[in-house]
């Protein structure tokens, strides 16, 4: 059962009008992460993921990214349209999170330029932030989108959407 979707503002994004199969798209918004009062990346390159009742999910260039804070996990999960994901611990002084960020080692041919690229939950973070505006987390325990003030849903993740 697919929800009564939010009819977007000018200027605004509607997630119900993202693809299934998602898109893979480049952005130059300024994309930041803090942790622990440490920004752990900082990036005008990163890669943002649109897909169908999602918010954006943006990737982030591993040499913009504070290297030394991520330690390997073992966890992996399978996406049906990027592949085998892997995670990253992220340890700032005397805070940890356990498998907080994802990449893909080697993705599908059609999420090729996402190799090595990181992605952040925002919920852990002290702040995440899209051109300054510091973003809501997805809903739900799984998913890794971000929600700023230009994307309207309503969101996979929220009670009820296990369907969507």
């Amino acid at each position: 059962m697919r929800p009564n979707p939010i009819p977007p503002k000018p200027g605004q994004e509607s997630v119900w009008d993202y693809p299934r199969p998602p898109r893979l798209e480049d952005t130059d918004s300024h994309i930041q992460v803090i942790f622990n009062g440490v920004t752990i990346a900082d990036t005008r390159r990163a890669e943002r993921v649109l897909e169908t009742s999602h918010p954006p999910t943006y990737y982030i260039p591993p040499e913009d990214i504070q290297q030394d804070y991520l330690i390997p996990s073992p966890r992996t999960t399978f996406c049906e349209w990027k592949g085998q994901g892997t995670y990253y611990h992220l340890a700032v002084g005397n805070r940890r999170i356990d498998n907080v960020a994802w990449y893909y080692p080697d993705p599908t041919p059609a999420f090729a330029s996402l190799k090595g690229y990181v992605a952040f939950y925002a919920a852990p973070m002290d702040a995440c932030y899209v051109n300054g505006e510091k973003v809501q987390p997805q809903p739900g325990q799984f998913y890794g989108g971000w929600i700023t003030s230009n994307i309207v849903g309503p969101f996979k993740g929220i009670p009820g959407s296990a369907g969507w």
